[in-house]
Formats: structure tokens, C-alpha cells, sequence
């Protein structure tokens, strides 16, 4: 006590100073006896993290992510993109929840209806875990499920549905969840319909950063990584035909990936989304779509553009005629690369083609395609992290277009298209949009 009274610099006789050191030895002891107890002002320590536990904690938490309690959610399902934007979202669950989220199961087969014919594929087995935690590290957390002590101790949270489940009501549940002895339960699994079709609570820039930390496992990438090779070798042939200089020229040589949406299932939805939102620019024909690739401001040709398509598609020669000259398209069968592809199941073959995709020196797709828009916004984030000062002129470094708009020009190109990165929420790219930043 004497030892204390000298440093806060008072005498034994002095009333404030003993108050002093009387509130000092009390918050020493609690620290030594209740450790994990919240103390005065949120702050809560634990053997594992030092963690902020003020609600509702919409932003998370600012000094990481709780490792001792966790989340739960459903299997993620449907299209490889809407499987990211799900994942994303449960992401973001947690961290609102100031949760670590165990690691989910996604959906290696493509079924919309029929959930029980869906094959579950561990998160694992498509991006990598440990650099996932480690590029997002403070932001969110993925665990596994031998992290958890007591597997008996979970509560379940049933996710409201219909139009009574409102926004608002969403978000009061999830701040219940967030505090007093609700949180005290070592997981919350959260039970109900799958997380691409939860409210959306959180804007753009925290999907971004959760986007930013998926990295393909190596085996995904490294086929990539052969397409790609593939692309830019039949690009050098093609070059080295008209020019024989370009043979001792090692640079890469450019592509362009079209994203291109013709099939009939596709048509028949987008032709109803059309008339539904009274627009034109929604849907594209084989046609335009080409005519438009063609018109880019300042392509040089010769260039080969790598065709996303269906599998459906790769029998239909059409779709490889009338381009232009100059212009040299091919698909996966033309590559010689389908066999790449075969080996895996849907989920895998996606993610090869949205690699392949993201790297094109320029790429063009649809607006109002989840795997587009996806594309773009990763491509719009690279360019930010580079600084560029010019995302929409023509010597932007990675530059995106939107076929089913117009340029506006005379050369009725494609519409330039980013990502609006200081959107409110991710409605826009989930669902579709005409309504692009450039």
C-alpha cells in the first residue's frame, strides 16, 4: 500500500490518494481473480485475445476476433459466385457477433432445387484456409470444428423468412445474439436458409476485403495457371504469324475474356427480369455481344478472346464464327483444355474459369451476372491497390466492360465498367444491376 501511495506521489494521510490506491488494488485483483470478466468500460480479457465488447458491434471488433466462441452456419449452395457472397456474408455474421466462424461446407455439384442432391466439398479443398486467417487476420476468422471444447453447448438461432422478416428485425436478432447470456454459449449455429439469401447488413468495401483473403488452393491455381499459359502461347502464334519479330519478344501477350451469357435457360430468365424492370439491357444475343467486343476502344489486333460459356455450349460451332478479323475466339474444347476441366466437379471447373478470367488484360461480361460482377469488383480493387488515377480511361490497367450496355459512342462498343466501392451494401452485385460507376 506505502509502495503504491509513493508512486501516485501522496502521503498516507491524504483522503484522495488512499481512494487512489484502494480503486487501483481492486482492479488488480480482478484482473488476478475474474479474468475473463467484462470490467467497467466493455473491455474484456481472455487467455487468447484482448477483445472490445461494446454492442451493438456492427463494425466488429477493433482489436480481432474471439477465438473461443464460434459460428455455425448452414451448407452454402447454388453458383460458385453466389457461394463466395454467401460465404462473405456468414463472414460477416461472425464478425458482427465478434465470433470466429467454424469453416463451412460448400457445394461442389450446381442444383438449385433438388438440396439434397448437392455434394458438399470442404472450404479447404477449394481456397486456403491458413492464408485466409492470415491475410484477414483481425478483420475475420475461420476455425475449425476440433477448436470447440463442448459441442453440446450450442445454441441454435433460427433465421426468419417471408416478408415479415424484415431488415430491422434481422439486425435486432443478431444483436440479441451479441450479448448478455446469449453470448455465453460457446457456438451459435444458425439454422434455416442458406446465407446468400440473409439480410445483407454491411457495405461493399468489408465484402472486398473478405474477397480479397480467398486464395485458391494451389492445385485450382495451377490449372488456372495452364489455361492461362495456353491462352497467351496460341495469342504468340497468332502473332508471330503476321510478324516475325514478335518471335524473340517474351512478354506476355494479351487476352480478352468475354463472359458470355447466351444460353437458353439464361435468355428465358433475363428476357422476364427485362420486362419486369422495363429495361433492354439486361439480355444480350450472340450477335451483339460480338459486334461489341469488336468495337473496344483501342483493341489490337490480331487478339485471342477466351469465351466463358457453358458446357452446353462448347458443341455449338456459331459461337466461335463471325467475330471479325483480327479477332481469334476460342473456348475451353477450341484450347484443347477441357480435360483440365473434366477432372473436376462443377464447383472447380467455375473456379478455373473465374481465375481465368481475372487475369485477362481486359475482361467483358454481363452486369446483371453475380460471376461478372465479382470478376469486376476484384479487378476494380486491384486497381485501387495500385493507385491508379485512371479507372475508367482508356489506359486503365486492368479495364472491364458491360456488353448489354451500350458505350454511348458512335462505335457502339461496350459500356467501361467498375465497381461502386462506396456502396451501402452488396445488393447491387448480388442481384444485378444497369447501374455501373463508369
Amino acid at each position: 500500500m506505502e509502495v503504491l501511495l509513493k508512486f501516485f506521489g501522496g502521503t498516507a494521510n491524504s483522503v484522495t490518494c488512499k481512494c487512489m490506491v484502494l480503486f487501483v488494488t481492486v482492479l488488480i485483483l480482478r484482473l488476478l481473480l475474474f479474468p475473463s470478466f467484462p470490467s467497467f468500460d466493455g473491455i474484456e480479457w481472455t487467455n487468447i485475445v484482448y477483445i472490445r465488447n461494446n454492442h451493438p458491434p456492427l463494425l466488429g471488433s477493433e482489436f480481432g476476433i474471439r477465438k473461443n466462441k464460434f459460428l455455425e452456419v448452414p451448407q452454402i449452395v447454388w453458383g460458385l459466385n453466389n457461394q463466395k457472397i454467401a460465404f462473405a456474408r456468414a463472414c460477416l455474421t461472425a464478425r458482427m457477433l465478434n465470433r470466429t466462424l467454424l469453416m463451412p461446407s460448400l457445394s461442389a455439384s450446381l442444383f438449385y432445387k433438388e438440396i439434397d442432391l448437392l455434394k458438399p466439398i470442404s472450404f479447404d479443398k477449394v481456397f486456403q484456409f491458413d492464408a485466409f486467417n492470415t491475410i484477414c487476420s483481425g478483420f475475420v476468422q475461420l476455425g475449425q470444428y476440433w477448436d470447440v471444447l463442448n459441442v453440446t453447448k450450442v445454441l441454435e438461432m433460427q433465421k426468419g423468412s417471408g416478408r415479415k422478416w424484415t431488415l430491422e428485425r434481422d439486425l435486432s436478432q443478431l444483436r440479441e445474439h451479441s450479448q448478455g447470456s446469449i453470448d455465453d454459449h460457446e457456438v451459435i449455429r444458425i439454422v434455416g436458409k442458406n446465407p446468400f439469401l440473409w439480410h445483407d447488413h454491411w457495405p461493399v468495401k468489408d465484402y472486398a476485403k473478405v474477397f480479397e483473403c480467398l486464395h485458391l488452393v494451389d492445385e485450382i491455381s495451377e490449372e488456372a495457371d495452364r489455361v492461362v499459359s495456353r491462352i497467351r502461347e496460341v495469342g504468340r502464334e497468332a502473332r508471330e504469324s503476321i510478324n516475325a519479330s514478335e518471335s524473340s519478344s517474351f512478354r506476355p501477350m494479351p487476352y480478352v475474356a468475354v463472359h458470355m451469357r447466351i444460353e437458353i435457360d439464361w435468355m428465358i430468365h433475363c428476357k422476364k427480369l427485362e420486362q419486369r424492370l422495363n429495361t433492354n439491357q439486361i439480355c444480350s444475343s450472340r450477335e451483339e455481344i460480338m459486334e461489341r467486343v469488336r468495337n473496344i476502344a483501342g483493341l489490337k489486333a490480331p487478339v485471342v478472346v477466351y469465351l466463358a460459356v457453358a458446357d452446353k455450349l462448347l458443341n455449338d460451332s456459331s459461337i466461335l464464327e463471325h467475330w471479325g478479323e483480327g479477332i481469334l475466339p476460342f473456348e475451353k474444347k477450341k484450347l484443347g483444355v477441357d480435360g483440365i476441366y473434366k477432372k473436376y466437379p462443377y464447383l472447380i471447373q467455375s473456379a478455373i474459369d473465374y481465375e481465368v478470367c481475372l487475369r485477362a488484360d481486359i475482361f467483358v461480361g454481363n452486369s446483371f451476372s453475380t460471376f461478372s460482377s465479382l470478376i469486376v469488383l476484384e479487378r476494380t480493387q486491384k486497381m485501387m491497390k495500385i493507385g491508379a488515377t485512371s479507372m475508367c480511361g482508356n489506359d486503365a490497367r486492368w479495364p472491364s466492360y458491360a456488353y448489354n450496355k451500350p458505350s454511348g459512342e458512335e462505335s457502339n462498343g461496350p459500356m467501361k465498367w467498375n465497381t461502386n466501392m462506396s456502396d451501402s451494401s452488396l445488393q447491387a452485385i448480388s442481384y444485378g444491376t444497369n447501374h455501373i460507376s463508369c
